[in-house]
């Protein structure tokens, strides 16, 4: 399977970002995926790779590229609870930086790079995002109703703009969550203000995760919990983007 790291201009410089798809001659719907918090990585480009293998064009921004390129920050083959808070320690004013205003500018830069791209069709396309990412998603997904058909969104903050964030989403959603990201009560909550909004949506508690559930290197990783990740995504996908 092709992939290759490429360099998409933005109005803040280049953004580095890491793309896979399938073999041969054919385009194919363009799949944004947005990154946790620690950014790129093998196991990252793994689950691009795999969803790439089901027929898109997967790209994964490096999006603190402001910073430099993937990793910004040093990075252990495993992240464990104690590699994990210091690791935090350093993204954290990466992430306060990461303004609502950059995070839009930027996904106006993504998009138009991916649904350049010779190998994606001229259909919709999707956003996915983990942890942050999921957020980021959100963002994107909103302010582009007419582009976006699919958003997904795994561990991830997505309520965190307020409910009136879902009002200009067009999408079909689907949000995992961990159990410790939120109580069922939250879960009401969230899914009543999507409701509200007319989102086309699925939200469930993933059982049995915590927070970060869908990452291998990571102690928060859990098999099940990934495998009802790609249970959710992949049909999501089938049903809302045509073939490019």
């Amino acid at each position: 399977m092709p992939t290759k790291t490429v360099q998409i201009p933005t109005p803040d410089g280049q953004a580095d970002a890491f793309a896979a798809f399938p073999d041969g001659a054919e385009r194919h719907p363009g799949v944004l995926m947005y990154p946790d918090g620690f950014g790129i990585r093998p196991v990252v480009r793994e689950l691009a790779r795999e969803l790439a293998g089901h027929g898109y064009y997967v790209l994964v921004p490096n999006f603190f590229y402001r910073h430099g390129p993937a990793p910004v920050v040093e990075l252990p083959a495993h992240i464990g609870e104690e590699a994990r808070s210091a690791l935090l320690t350093q993204l954290m004013p990466l992430l306060q930086a990461h303004t609502t205003e950059r995070v839009l500018s930027d996904a106006d830069a993504y998009l138009r790079f991916l649904t350049a791209q010779p190998e994606v069709g001229a259909g919709p396309v999707a956003v996915t995002g983990y942890c942050i990412g999921a957020l980021l998603a959100m963002r994107t997904a909103a302010a582009h109703p007419g582009q976006v058909a699919a958003l997904a969104g795994f561990h991830g903050p997505v309520g965190a703009d307020g409910p009136d964030s879902f009002s200009e989403l067009t999408a079909q959603v689907h949000f995992g969550h961990a159990e410790t990201d939120l109580t069922p009560e939250d879960l009401g909550e969230l899914n009543q203000a999507l409701d509200a909004a007319g989102v086309d949506h699925t939200s469930e508690i993933y059982p049995g995760t915590v927070h970060g559930f869908t990452m291998s290197d990571t102690d928060a990783f859990s098999a099940s919990g990934l495998k009802r990740h790609w249970d959710c995504l992949l049909p999501l996908l089938e049903r809302t983007l045509a073939d490019g």
